[in-house]
């Protein structure tokens, strides 16, 4: 069998997969956040934080929780990083550096991941369980809570109440994240994932002098990870290593969780907003979109010119041999389409057009499916914007589920829409002109600023993955790209919770002749238009800069 034809069986897999959890996930995520029952460990948890979790919330009561959930995470994680030297279970590592430990600290919060450090040298036990494999957990279920709060402001009339964060907070934990978590351990330990606590030892001899690993719970937070597309490896190499990721099976497995929660959410908000034809609509967007960035980037992996290349069958350089051109191609788009970061090859080791296919996934915005939760209110997002450009077409107010779209709403999408690019492109620009950030680039030259550029588009759309080409623990570094993961997360909330209110608060429209019907194919071609029109150009002279000089170049 050819490299490509495997690739192609392994993306029909991974598709047919995908569309039996479809409508089974999807609804019962959409009974989950619809639920009024509140099961006995769920009410513990409101007690001990001292919340009511049936009192309905505003957007800015709803907002300040989001806020103040994640204020806290930020303090208690980097607090515990400031501390493993004292820690049991640290495995001798002394505490983490105080710029170093905010970075981790806003980049595991803000369900980022980045990471500026070698996990197994750096952290312990308890800063990798009680720590970060927590917020794995926490800043996911932030993310579809604030996700569900959107689609209730399409669904709900007359009323500016977007339910509960708490209650949404920790249903989206106990009820979803951690049952298939369990389960989806489980199967990682069964294909060699590694899980226990080992300390540090050593392995055998390795270049003349002996190889030392420590152990760790890694299958349970390696299921978190890419569930919760987060993307923060238990070890530095990420999914390419065989504790983690140890076979083909496992490694299409691990490409399963990360779209999984992401697409099975156009269902729910089908199903909640009382019309599935509107999820499909979405869905069908999202997979356009998915399976074009594929098929683009398994054919520059595979046709890329050049005589080693062609030798070789294909940019095999730093590609595992045992997931082949095919499985990366597809795992490297599923991880810069979505926020989750986790990567099993090196980025930087892709062909020019290839790491241009990366960025401009990130930049898209990552809504194709994009993060758990984050993923569909972007694409939620983009929609109301091409509603607006369909209504300035044909002269009509324009209208989405019923809802009309008027100055206030395009307001805060167009500032939504905004945020992104402009940290992106303004802590890009910062790094190329002053004279200490240069020094990190591994390369010059269009390749150098790839690395930049990618490190920022990561860092503000809390994607967490990285050109690696790039020596990003400094103190500029560290701190600028952990400054944009918190603005690039929290700031788009904000106009996502208040877009929401101002829709609960409106009355139906009735539905006419001259209603767009967003329900439709021609409505779904506009909506990929519309994305790769706004968000696409809006890179275009960064990218011509940068993977494109170096693809058309090669």
């Amino acid at each position: 069998m050819s490299p490509v034809t495997a690739g192609v069986l392994q993306l029909l897999a991974l598709i047919a997969a995908l569309a039996l959890a479809y409508r089974p996930l999807g609804d019962y995520m959409a009974r989950v956040y619809s639920s009024e029952k509140h099961y006995g460990p769920e009410k513990w948890i409101y007690k001990a934080v001292g919340a009511n979790p049936s009192a309905e919330m505003r957007w800015p009561a709803y907002l300040r929780g989001v806020l103040a959930f994640s204020a806290v995470s930020v303090l208690f994680l980097y607090a515990l990083q400031r501390a493993q030297g004292i820690l049991p279970g640290s495995l001798g590592f002394s505490a983490i550096d105080p710029d170093q430990a905010f970075n981790t600290a806003a980049s595991f919060v803000a369900n980022t991941n980045w990471q500026s450090y070698y996990g197994e040298q750096a952290m312990g036990h308890v800063v990798q369980t009680g720590g970060l494999a927590v917020q794995n957990f926490v800043s996911a279920a932030v993310g579809m809570a604030v996700a569900v709060a959107l689609v209730r402001g399409f669904a709900r009339s007359r009323t500016g109440e977007l339910g509960n964060f708490w209650a949404d907070l920790v249903r989206g934990t106990v009820r979803i994240l951690l049952p298939i978590s369990v389960i989806g351990a489980i199967v990682l330990v069964a294909c060699g994932a590694i899980q226990n606590f080992a300390g540090i030892h050593e392995v055998g001899q390795f270049m003349g002098g002996t190889q030392q690993w420590n152990g760790g719970a890694v299958a349970s937070q390696e299921v978190i990870k890419e569930l919760g597309t987060n993307g923060g490896g238990y070890f530095n190499a990420n999914s390419a290593h065989p504790f983690e990721n140890p076979t083909p099976f496992s490694n299409l497995f691990e490409i399963f969780l990360i779209l999984l929660i992401p697409f099975a959410m156009t269902r729910t908000f089908g199903r909640m907003v009382g019309s599935l034809r509107q999820g499909y609509a979405i869905l069908a967007t999202m997979g356009v979109i998915w399976v074009g960035f594929t098929a683009l980037m398994m054919w520059t992996e595979f046709a890329h010119h050049g005589p080693a290349l062609q030798a070789a069958g294909g940019a095999m350089e730093g590609k595992e041999t045992r997931f082949g051109i095919g499985a990366s191609a597809i795992f490297s788009v599923a991880t810069t389409l979505t926020s989750t970061g986790a990567v099993n090859s090196f980025h930087s080791s892709y062909t020019g057009l290839g790491g241009g296919i990366q960025l401009l996934g990130m930049q898209l915005g990552e809504i194709a499916p994009g993060g758990v939760g984050s993923g569909l209110y972007g694409m939620l997002i983009m929609a109301i914007i091409a509603v607006f450009i369909a209504g300035l077409m044909v002269g009509r107010t324009p209208e989405y589920l019923g809802k009309k779209i008027s100055t206030r709403e395009i307001k805060l999408a167009a500032c939504y829409i905004l945020i992104t690019p402009a940290l992106v492109l303004c802590f890009t620009a910062a790094a190329m002109a002053l004279p200490t950030p240069g020094n990190s680039m591994a390369n010059p030259g269009a390749h150098g600023f790839s690395e930049i550029l990618y490190a920022y588009t990561s860092g503000a759309n809390n994607n967490g993955s990285a050109f690696a080409g790039l020596n990003a623990d400094t103190q500029w570094f560290n701190s600028t790209i952990g400054i944009a993961m918190l603005l690039g997360r929290f700031l788009p909330m904000v106009f996502v919770l208040a877009l929401a209110g101002s829709l609960a608060e409106q009355k139906p429209v009735p539905e006419t002749a001259g209603t767009l019907r967003t329900d439709k194919p021609l409505y779904a071609g506009l909506l990929v238009g519309t994305i790769l029109i706004i968000t696409g150009l809006t890179y275009f002279p960064a990218l011509a800069l940068g993977p494109l000089a170096e693809g058309l170049a090669s």
